[in-house]
């Protein structure tokens, strides 16, 4: 699958960044920065045969990739525990069974000494296969245990050899797991093929994916993960959806997890004074095989059931997450005593299981809340969901007033000089 342009993403990344903004009591926020245990990384790259090859400014893909890797080794935060593991470096033979096994710690994840990363970089040589999947089960395993941010950044000229071990299948077992970790993917030179395979093992836990062909490439980019496995980490809190607004549980403002079942449609209660805004969104990932053509709809209704403002989204087989979001800003009061409005989030989604797939458990839900001072002018955000497109709409109406005005004028103009000749 293709790397989708997070469409999901850009809302649901923004509101995500401001919940984690917002200062909780303690106790009563959700999704919290824990900071508790250090971040971890490990690098895992492919020392396969083919990074003999002499593509990358001159050299080869395993010197560009030693280059880069000395230099983010320099840069790395001290908070940071970093690890190396590597796939295809050991056995140079033809037997698949046992090259579909290569794959070692070259450096245990820990607190980095500088000068031992650096020397066992320098001992590796292209040499075997590419067992890409059997390197990530590895790779998750290094990095068990803890609460702090856990990142495998994986580094590959060409796709995996070892299948019907699929390494997109594995990152979505990972991702299963709920055990918060995130698979980056960098392909060196990349073919079609390799990319397609590097773009879905990304998404399936969030990742990116990125195409690099110039060693200072590589080497940014990898300082660019490393540096963000160090930002401070939003844990998700575990809720539980209503079938229907009345049971709904209130959610404040914070990062939440849920799972809905294939056609189901789940309800979360959300407080909003006036002069406030409510601000969510939603991302539902398809953690199995499913049915080309889904989307996603988030709606916001009152208790009564009458929708104020919905967003959604739509999508074709080439992601495996989708994700939209709205706003709904309610208008300040001359009471100050005025009550709280209970707004309720209607969640549903149309993905369907693929033949022989289990519905159950549902897919995986992630719902951001946050709820803020209201614009000054909240009243044309919310209205009829159009917010300031009522200008634009306003616009297109005078305008076709206007034409079509003009148009009968000349219509009529032409007739009449048609009959005077």
């Amino acid at each position: 699958m293709i790397i989708r342009t997070r469409l999901a993403a850009g809302v649901c990344t923004l509101l995500a960044a401001l919940t984690a903004g917002l200062a909780f009591p303690a106790g009563a926020a959700a999704g919290e920065p824990t900071g508790q245990d250090a971040p971890k990384v490990d690098l895992v790259l492919d020392v396969s045969g083919s990074m003999r090859a002499r593509d990358i400014d001159g050299q080869s893909r395993m010197a560009a990739a030693k280059q880069a890797f000395n230099e983010v080794l320099d840069a790395t935060p001290e908070e940071v525990e970093l690890g190396i593991r590597t796939l295809g470096a050991d056995y140079p033979g033809d037997d698949r069974k046992t090259g579909c096994k290569d794959t070692a710690q070259l450096y245990p994840v820990g607190p980095l000494d500088r000068t031992e990363a650096k020397t066992a970089v320098a001992t590796l040589t292209p040499t075997g296969w590419t067992p890409i999947g059997p390197a990530l089960l590895k790779a998750a395993d290094d990095l068990d245990g803890g609460d702090g941010s856990k990142r495998i950044v994986l580094i590959s000229d060409g796709e995996d050899t070892c299948a019907p071990l699929d390494p997109c299948e594995v990152a979505r077992e990972i991702a299963a797991k709920g055990i918060g970790l995130t698979i980056d993917t960098l392909g060196l030179v990349p073919t079609a093929k390799l990319s397609r395979q590097l773009s879905c093992i990304a998404e399936a836990t969030g990742g990116t994916y990125t195409s690099v062909e110039h060693q200072d490439e590589l080497t940014d980019r990898v300082n660019q993960l490393v540096d963000r496995a160090a930002d401070p980490v939003v844990t998700p809190v575990a809720t539980e959806g209503a079938d229907r607004c009345a049971g709904a549980p209130t959610l404040k403002s914070g990062l939440y997890t849920d799972r809905e079942e294939f056609g189901q449609q789940r309800f979360y209660r959300v407080d909003v004074r006036p002069g406030q805004e409510l601000r969510a969104s939603v991302s539902v990932a398809a953690d199995r095989a499913v049915n080309p053509g889904y989307g996603v709809l988030m709606r916001a209704v009152t208790t009564k059931g009458r929708e104020i403002v919905r967003g959604e989204a739509a999508g074709n087989g080439r992601t495996d997450v989708i994700s939209t979001g709205l706003r709904y800003p309610k208008a300040e009061s001359d009471d100050e005593d005025a009550p709280a409005e209970a707004v309720c989030l209607a969640v549903s989604h149309s993905f369907s299981a693929a033949s022989g797939v289990k519905a159950t458990p549902g897919l995986p839900l992630e719902l951001t809340v946050d709820v803020v001072d209201a614009p000054s002018q909240a009243g044309d955000v919310a209205a009829l969901g159009l917010g300031r497109g009522w200008w634009l709409l306003g616009v297109l109406i005078l305008t076709g007033f206007l034409a079509g005005l003009v148009w009968g004028w000349l219509s009529r103009w032409r007739v009449a000089v048609w009959r005077t000749n």
